[in-house]
């Protein structure tokens, strides 16, 4: 029997409406769609997005990815996960694994496809770009992520406010992600810096229940969800 295939499809950043003609095409064609599981019962963001596109005939399956930082643990799911697809794949099976944002930007299922290839090299796995969170909290802010020259930085994590100053002394342009736990640390430097009227904060970019915080001068602090980006332009 012909081994399915694996799609990475990438499914934007939470308007059901910013997957592409193709991956929505991938999507409803496949056999079974895939998404990481949802935390205590609750749909996941990936399963949420995709939900007015799922068809009724589709199989689902649900796959575990903690959030914790521990290697091991990490490893381990991904192992799980993998198996749990390769069983499918081998009933000639096709599988679209649903990716919030872009899939080859700072996503688990590159985790997960590395993982399966690893086990069983043969396997077919096709990938389809989409909408990052960058891209998509520009838009919405009616601004540039860069023009001409500009250097773009974007930290996936910030662990030190040096890495925010290094960024700062070369890019143009830096964009933070998951700001929301160090936001406080890094406003007093942003103020020093004389950036605070050309930032941006957008807490779930593109969901009905997104914010966004413009001109930051006033907010040294905010209580900002997980899915919150931070936007810099270093010069005016």
């Amino acid at each position: 029997m012909q081994l399915g295939t694996l799609y990475g499809i990438s499914v934007g950043t939470g308007d059901p409406e910013l997957i592409t003609v193709k991956g929505l095409r991938y999507l409803q064609q496949a056999d079974v769609v895939a998404f990481p599981a949802g935390i205590k019962g609750k749909a996941g963001m990936a399963e949420q997005i995709i939900a007015p596109w799922v068809q009724n005939q589709q199989a689902t399956l649900a796959l575990d990815f903690p959030y914790v930082q521990d290697n091991v643990t990490l490893t381990q799911a991904w192992e799980k996960a993998a198996e749990r697809v390769w069983r499918v794949l081998q009933q000639g099976k096709t599988v679209a694994f649903a990716c919030e944002g872009d899939v080859s930007f700072y996503s688990t299922f590159t985790y997960l496809a590395q993982t399966l290839h690893q086990h069983h090299p043969q396997v077919k796995i096709e990938i389809v770009p989409g909408v990052s969170s960058p891209a998509a909290a520009t838009a919405l802010l009616g601004i540039p992520l860069t023009v001409q020259k500009q250097r773009l930085v974007i930290l996936p994590a910030l662990y030190t406010v040096h890495d925010l100053e290094r960024a700062l002394d070369w890019a143009e342009v830096v964009v933070l992600l998951k700001v929301a736990s160090v936001y406080d640390q890094i406003w007093p430097i942003l103020q020093k810096r004389g950036v605070l009227e050309r930032s941006w904060v957008v807490e779930r970019v593109t969901w009905p229940e997104q914010q966004i915080y413009a001109d930051l001068q006033n907010s040294p602090t905010l209580k900002l969800s997980y899915f919150s980006i931070l936007i810099i332009h270093v010069q005016p």
